[in-house]
């Protein structure tokens, strides 16, 4: 089975034994031009060989591509998942071809997934299908291998075209014949009830966490890398909002829009748990974290993945799906039916120019599902299937 393997710094002189301390002197003083950071993934094979295009591939992509660590991981995941059963199976990864792929994916059609038990949606079957194509393209463009049937195949029996009017920006992955049709699904935002009782249940700071997301439409990564300079820079004013610049998806500048009553919240948030769980963390031997806003009661950043979970939990726990996502979508399709309202009344404004830049999309199309999802109310799609329902009983 393929492991993972965190790089680790290396140790002070004073943490060796004395044979070794001026070996570790001289380590300490050479200097890498790209170094690999503290706690970088390294794949070995279950004889404790190194992946070692795997890793130059994550290591391009980390550190001179800078792309973000959600990325990165990502990709990790990924290969981790398909070298894991290249092993499994006794192929090696140079020749593996376009039957292995087909295999993969179908198992992933066939079998639920080992992490979370639920079987693998299609939308995360074709991600993975591209990241391994995009890794084969990597190695051949630079030189880990000569030749790949992976390579430039993908449209061999041309089973998916262009339909006329279809995305510019569709890569000639989409277009893959490795890949499952996949239909696009519309955003579902929670009722104004649902998204109430949610924010009552939920704990500090999960509670604050998600306000500002439905508030302002941020994404979970953008909205827990805030700091306090970001929030609280500008001096307390009269106006009824305030203007945050954050950094976008991508590493993309970007501003979001907070109403002085969320930055009230975040105020107390601040003085009262923020402060006190900071001082805890001292008090246990722990490191404080001096600019994140957002911290757990271990006085540590709030994971990702931890608030999601909560934020999954917590909707289980009131009757109904809740999901970090559908916090951001209830921003988006609020927001933009408000604006098409005030567009009807006669304001000059263009509704999907505005969610889209609030929202920090790239492409319109991305945002035009939200317009899609107003037209269509699922709510009151539902009550009324309900009252057909009923009569017919």
């Amino acid at each position: 089975m393929v492991e993972i393997i965190r790089k680790a710094s290396l140790p002070r002189p004073e943490e060796v034994p004395p044979g070794l301390r001026a070996a570790a002197t001289a380590a300490s003083g050479i200097r890498v031009r790209e170094p690999r950071p503290a706690g970088f993934a390294l794949l070995f094979t279950s004889q404790m060989q190194l992946l070692e295009p795997v890793v130059a591939f994550l290591h391009e992509h980390a550190i001179q591509r800078a792309h973000t660590a959600d990325t990165v991981r990502t990709y990790m995941e990924i290969l981790y998942d398909w070298f894991d059963a290249l092993e499994q199976s006794g192929i090696a990864w140079r020749d593996a071809d376009a039957i292995d792929l087909v295999a993969y994916r179908n198992r992933m059609l066939e079998h639920p997934s080992a992490h979370t038990t639920r079987p693998y949606s299609v939308r995360t079957i074709n991600h993975r299908v591209r990241g391994v194509l995009r890794f084969y393209a990597w190695a051949v463009r630079n030189g880990w291998l000569h030749d790949s049937q992976l390579v430039d195949r993908g449209n061999d029996l041309a089973l998916a075209r262009h339909a006329r009017g279809a995305k510019r920006y569709t890569s000639e992955l989409d277009r893959c014949v490795f890949l499952l049709r996949q239909f696009e699904s519309l955003p579902r935002p929670l009722a104004s009830t649902q998204a109430r009782e949610l924010l009552a249940e939920l704990s500090t700071p999960y509670d604050l966490i998600a306000r500002w997301q439905l508030y302002t439409g941020l994404r979970v990564s953008e909205a827990l890398h805030l700091t306090l300079q970001d929030v609280f820079k500008q001096a307390a004013s009269q106006a009824t909002y305030r203007v945050i610049d954050v950094m976008r998806k991508g590493r993309k500048a970007g501003y979001v829009i907070a109403p002085m009553s969320l930055l009230e919240e975040t105020a107390a948030y601040r003085d009262r748990h923020r402060s006190v769980w900071q001082k805890r963390a001292v008090r246990k031997g722990r490191k404080p974290t001096r600019t994140a806003l957002f911290l757990n009661r271990r006085g540590s950043p709030v994971k990702k993945r931890q608030y999601q979970r909560v934020i999954q939990r917590t909707g289980q726990a009131c009757g109904f799906k809740a999901t970090s996502h559908l916090l951001r979508a209830t921003f988006g399709c609020m927001m933009l039916a408000r604006l098409e309202r005030l567009a009807r009344q006669g304001a000059a404004i263009n509704p999907l120019l505005i969610v889209k830049i609030l929202m920090g999309h790239e492409h319109i199309d991305t945002t035009d599902r939200y317009l899609r999802a107003v037209a269509v109310d699922t709510h009151a799609l539902n009550e009324v299937l309900d009252s057909l329902l009923s009569s017919r009983q």
